[in-house]
C-alpha cells in the first residue's frame, strides 16, 4: 500500500498563489475566538471511528428481508466498493491539513469554481446523511432498555390474560393481549399523523433516546480529546464483541451453509419465498446496496477531524486506511455468522428487521443463548449503538462547523467552545434529531423511511465526492500530495459514482415509494440555506478564511481546467437515477 508520507511537524500547501500552513496545536485564534485544537492523531480518530461497524445492527435485517439469500454477498460488495472509494478521499483530505468536517468539505472546494451552489450541496448532503444516525441509533438502544423494563409477556401470561378477559365477558385477540401486557412499551403522551408518508409519536422510545442523545452531547462537549479517550474504551469493546460474533459461529456449530443457497433473491420484500434473477429481483437487490452503503461507507468519518490532527500530513491517511480495514473485516464478517446461524425465516423476523432482536441473536450464535449471556448482550449491543451516536455527533457537528466557516451555511454554526467542541452545531444536531426521533420511534417503515431519505443525500455526497477527486487532479495537479491515491482507483471511484447513482435511483422506492423524491427535496434545500448565508449574511462574498485555505484570492474562484467536463458529469448523474428508476420495478 502507498505510504502516507514522512512525519513532519509542519505542512505547508500551495493552492494557486495562496498558501496554506498547519497552524500549531492552539484553542483561540488571533482576535480571541475559540477553534478546534490539534490535540488527536490517527489512532484518536481511529478510536472515534470506531462506532462504525455497529452501523451493521441498523439495517441487518431489513437487507436481509428485502434482498434475501444473497444479503451477504451485498455487504461484502458495499464494503469493498466503500474501502476503494476511500483512497479517493484520503487524498483529496491531505489536500486541507486546516479544513474539518470531512470528505464532504474536501469535495465541495473542488465544485466552488463550477457552481456555487453545486459546492455546498456536497457539505449539506453529507450532514443529512449522516445525522439521522443519532436518532435511528437512539430509538434502536430505547428500544432495547425498553425490552429490559418490560420484557415480551410469554404464551402462559398471554394465554391467562384472555382467559381473564373471557370470563370477564370480553373478547381479546393474542395481539390485544400483548399490548395490554405491555403498558410501557404502547403508551405515548400524543402522535401526530403528517399525512400519508409518517406519523410522529412522543412516547417512551422518544424520552429514552432523548436521554442517550444528550448523553452523546454531554461527553462531545468535553472537546475532540475527550471524546476520542471515552471512545477509545467503549470502541475497543465493541470492535472485540462483533469480532467474537463473526469468528466464534464457525467453530461452535451455530454456522449453517445450507442457509446460503438459493443463491437467488425474493419474490417479494419481507417473504421467504424465493424469487428469479430478473427485475424485480435486481431491484430488491439494488435496493440492498442501496441502504447497505449508507453503512459500509460510513468509516470515511475517520477524516472529519482533519484540523484536530497534530500532524496531518501522515494521520489523515492513516486514519481513514486502518478504520476501513476494520469495516473491511466486520462487515463481512458479521453479515455471514448472522446468515448462516439464523438462515433467510430468522433473518426476517421482526425484532431482527426492527434492530432490537440483534443482542439476543449474538448471545445465542456466541455461547446458547442464556439469560446472563442474553441481558450481558443487549448491554453491549446499547454500549455500540451509544458509541455510534457519539461518532456521528462528532462527525456531523463537524461538518456543519466547517460549512459556516466556509461560507456555505449559517454563521452561528460556527462557534466552539472553550473544549474546542463545535457547540452550536451539536446543539443543531439534537435539536434535529429529537424531531427525527419522534418519527423514528414509531415503527420500523418509519424508521426506514428516515434511513432512505438520508441515504439519497448520502449517494448524492458520494456522487459529488468522488469526482471531486479527478476535479482536483485537473485544476490542482500541480500541488503536492501529502497522499496521492493510485490514478486507476480514481477513475474507479468516478465509475462507482455512477454506479452509486443507479443503486439510489432503483432502490431508494424499495424502502419507501416516495423516498427517492424526498431526499431529492431535502437535498434542495441548501438552496435557500446557502442563498441566506451568502446573499444576506455575507453580501456575496466568501470568508477570506476560506478563500485563503483554497489560496484564491477575493472574487477570483480560480481557472476552470477541467472545462465543461463537471457539467455533463453532472447531467450524466442525474440521467442515470431517473433512467434507473423507470427501469428497476418491484
Amino acid at each position: 500500500m502507498p505510504a502516507a508520507g514522512d512525519s513532519q511537524p509542519e505542512c505547508d500547501l500551495n493552492l494557486g498563489e495562496g498558501t496554506m500552513s498547519v497552524s500549531s496545536a492552539t484553542s483561540t485564534t488571533a482576535n480571541g475566538e475559540n477553534v478546534l485544537k490539534r490535540a488527536i492523531d490517527w489512532k484518536g480518530a481511529f478510536w472515534v471511528a470506531s462506532g462504525v461497524p455497529a452501523l451493521v445492527v441498523f439495517s441487518i435485517g431489513g437487507i436481509a428481508g428485502t434482498v434475501g439469500i444473497p444479503a451477504y454477498t451485498v455487504w461484502i460488495v458495499s464494503m469493498i466498493m466503500g474501502f476503494i472509494q476511500s483512497f479517493t478521499y484520503a487524498e483529496i483530505a491531505g489536500l486541507f491539513p486546516n479544513k474539518s468536517g470531512g470528505a464532504s468539505v474536501y469535495g465541495a472546494a473542488a465544485w466552488l469554481r463550477y457552481g456555487k451552489f453545486i459546492a455546498p450541496l456536497s457539505v449539506w448532503c453529507n450532514w443529512v446523511a449522516w445525522t439521522p444516525v443519532l436518532s435511528l441509533g437512539s430509538a434502536i438502544a430505547a428500544g432495547y432498555i425498553l425490552n429490559l423494563m418490560e420484557p415480551t409477556p410469554g404464551a402462559e401470561q398471554i394465554a391467562a390474560y384472555i382467559a381473564q378477559q373471557t370470563a370477564a365477558g370480553n373478547v381479546v385477540d393474542e395481539a390485544a393481549a400483548t399490548m395490554a401486557l405491555m403498558p410501557i412499551h404502547n403508551w405515548s403522551l400524543f402522535s401526530i399523523n403528517l399525512g400519508d408518508v409518517v406519523s410522529l409519536s412522543v412516547n417512551w422510545t422518544f424520552f429514552i433516546g432523548a436521554i442517550l442523545m444528550l448523553l452523546a452531547f454531554a461527553i462531545q462537549h468535553r472537546g475532540i480529546l475527550g471524546t476520542a479517550s471515552v471512545q477509545t474504551v467503549v470502541g475497543l469493546v465493541i470492535v472485540i464483541t462483533l469480532l467474537i460474533v463473526g469468528v466464534v459461529p464457525f467453530f461452535n456449530g451455530n454456522f449453517h451453509s445450507e442457509n446460503f443457497s438459493p443463491f437467488v433473491p425474493l419474490a417479494a420484500a419481507y417473504a421467504p419465498e424465493p424469487g428469479a434473477w430478473n427485475i424485480t429481483g435486481w431491484t430488491l437487490v439494488l435496493g440492498g446496496m442501496f441502504i447497505a452503503a449508507w453503512s459500509t461507507y460510513g468509516f470515511e468519518t475517520a477524516i472529519c477531524y482533519t484540523s484536530e490532527f497534530k500532524n496531518p500530513k501522515t494521520d489523515t491517511f492513516k486514519a481513514i486506511f486502518y478504520s476501513g480495514l476494520l469495516c473491511l473485516v466486520l462487515f463481512i464478517l458479521v453479515p455471514i455468522t448472522f446468515q448462516g446461524y439464523l438462515g433467510l425465516e430468522g433473518m426476517l423476523a421482526g425484532d431482527i428487521v426492527a434492530g432490537t432482536g440483534v443482542a439476543h441473536a449474538m448471545g445465542a450464535m456466541v455461547a446458547g443463548g442464556s439469560a446472563l449471556i442474553n441481558t450481558l448482550f443487549v448491554f453491549l449491543m446499547i454500549a455500540a449503538l451509544i458509541l455510534i451516536i457519539i461518532t456521528a455527533m462528532a462527525g456531523s457537528s463537524r461538518t456543519l462547523y466547517q460549512g459556516s466557516v466556509d461560507g456555505w451555511l449559517p454563521r452561528y454554526l460556527s462557534h466552539v467552545n472553550h473544549n474546542g467542541a463545535p457547540t452550536a452545531a451539536m446543539w443543531t444536531d439534537l435539536v434535529t434529531n429529537l424531531i427525527l426521533l419522534s418519527i423514528a420511534s414509531v415503527d420500523a417503515t418509519a424508521y426506514y423511511f428516515i434511513l432512505a431519505v438520508s441515504n439519497c443525500g448520502y449517494i448524492i455526497f458520494n456522487f459529488l465526492n468522488l469526482n471531486a477527486g479527478w476535479i482536483h487532479r485537473i485544476d490542482s495537479g500541480h500541488i503536492a500530495r501529502p497522499y496521492r491515491a493510485p490514478t486507476f482507483i480514481l477513475a474507479l471511484g468516478g465509475i462507482f459514482a455512477f454506479v452509486n447513482a443507479m443503486f439510489m435511483g432503483a432502490g431508494a422506492k424499495v424502502w419507501n415509494p416516495v423516498a427517492l423524491w424526498w431526499g431529492l427535496g431535502i437535498a434542495a434545500l441548501i438552496i435557500p440555506v446557502f442563498a441566506f448565508r451568502h446573499y444576506v449574511q455575507d453580501k456575496g462574498q466568501f470568508p477570506p478564511r476560506m478563500m485563503e485555505d483554497l489560496g484564491l484570492k477575493a472574487g477570483d474562484l480560480g481557472q476552470k481546467k477541467a472545462g465543461i467536463l463537471p457539467y455533463v458529469v453532472l447531467v450524466a448523474g442525474l440521467a442515470v437515477v431517473l433512467i434507473s428508476n423507470w427501469v428497476f420495478t418491484i
